[in-house]
C-alpha cells in the first residue's frame, strides 16, 4: 500500500516515533524534513515535510515559508 498526499499531510508535526508499524509501511521510501538542532535551538523532532523527494520537501516547506536549510532530510525505512 502506497501513501497518498491526505495520508502523507497526517504525518506533519508529529515525531517520525509516532508513526505506526502501518503508517511507516506507507510512508517507507518517502523523505521527511525534520529541523536541524542546534545550541540556541532545540526542535521537537516532528515531521515539517514528507513527500517523494527532497526537492518535493523543500517545496513544501517553502509554501509553509520556512527555510529549507534549516532542516535536514532523510529516507523514511520500515524502522
Amino acid at each position: 500500500m502506497t501513501a497518498t498526499a491526505k495520508d502523507a499531510s497526517q504525518a506533519i508535526g508529529r515525531s517520525p516515533d509516532q508513526l505506526t508499524l502501518s503508517e511507516r509501511a506507507r510512508f517507507a521510501g518517502l523523505f521527511i524534513a525534520l529541523e536541524i538542532y542546534t545550541p540556541e535551538a532545540i526542535p521537537l523532532r516532528r515531521i515539517e515535510a514528507i513527500g517523494a523527494s527532497i526537492e518535493d520537501c523543500v517545496r513544501t516547506l517553502k509554501a509553509r515559508g520556512l527555510d529549507p536549510l534549516r532542516f535536514e532530510y532523510t529516507q523514511l525505512g520500515l524502522m
